[in-house]
C-alpha cells in the first residue's frame, strides 16, 4: 500500500493540487488563508504529474517541481507530496475516491483557487467531487466574478456557507463550499512561465514591462 503523509483520526486536511510550474507566493498565501480561516490541520501540496486539461510537454521534472515547492512552502503544516504520481491517479476525483477509502476518519477538504472553481465543471465527474468533500475556494485576482457566477457556483448555490462560518466547513457533510477573500498575490504560474520563456528568448513581456 502506498504511504500517505501522516494523519490522525479527525484531522482536517486540505488537498491543494497543481503542477506548481513554478510555485509562487499566491500558492503559499492561499494555503495560509485556508489553514487559518477553515481551521485546517494540514494542507497537502499535491504536485501533479500533469493537468489533463493542459499541455504538459514542457513540464519540468517532478523532482524539480517538488524541490521548488518545498523551498517555497517552508511550513510544518504544508506538506509537499507526489502522492498522485505514486497512486497513479490522473483525475482529481480518482484521488479523492482513493483517499477517502484509505483514510475514512480524516476530514479531507478540497482547496482551490477561484480561477479553478470557475472551470471545475470541465473536470471529470466534477459534481461527485463537490458531493464527496467540502470545498474551500480562495479568491484570485480577476477571477471573483467568474467564480461566483460559474456553473459550479450556480449548481451548488444553496450549499454555499458564509465566510464567517468557514471554520466549521471541514466538519460539514458535503456538498458544502465557502468563498474566501483576503490578501492576494497577482502572481500566476502561467505568467511566470511566459516571463521565463521571454527571458530565454531575449524579449520583454508586457507583464515585465508593467512591473517596472
Amino acid at each position: 500500500m502506498q504511504r500517505l503523509p501522516p494523519t490522525v483520526a479527525g484531522m482536517a486536511v486540505g488537498l491543494f493540487g497543481g503542477s506548481f510550474d513554478p510555485p509562487h507566493l499566491g500558492h503559499r498565501l492561499a494555503s495560509l488563508m485556508a489553514m487559518r480561516r477553515a481551521r485546517l490541520d494540514r494542507v497537502w501540496w499535491l504536485v501533479t504529474p500533469g493537468n489533463p486539461l493542459k499541455d504538459t510537454g514542457r513540464l519540468p521534472s517532478m523532482a524539480e517541481r517538488m524541490d521548488n515547492a518545498r523551498q517555497l512552502a517552508r511550513h510544518p503544516r504544508m506538506i509537499v507530496t507526489d502522492l498522485e504520481a505514486r497512486l497513479r491517479t490522473r483525475y482529481t476525483i480518482d484521488l479523492i475516491r482513493r483517499l477517502t477509502r484509505m483514510r475514512p476518519n480524516v476530514r479531507f477538504v478540497l482547496v482551490i483557487g477561484a480561477d479553478n472553481w470557475a472551470t471545475i465543471h470541465r473536470w471529470g465527474d466534477w459534481r461527485e467531487i463537490v458531493e464527496t468533500v467540502p470545498v474551500v475556494v480562495v479568491d484570485r485576482p480577476g477571477a471573483s466574478l467568474k467564480a461566483l457566477n460559474s456553473p459550479a457556483a450556480r449548481t451548488f448555490a444553496r450549499y454555499r456557507i458564509d465566510a464567517s462560518d468557514a471554520a466549521c466547513i471541514a466538519s460539514l457533510k458535503p456538498p458544502a463550499w465557502v468563498f474566501l477573500t483576503g490578501r492576494r498575490s497577482p502572481l500566476s504560474s502561467t505568467e511566470l512561465r511566459r516571463n521565463r520563456r521571454d527571458t530565454r528568448t531575449g524579449t520583454e513581456s508586457p507583464a515585465a514591462e508593467s512591473a517596472v
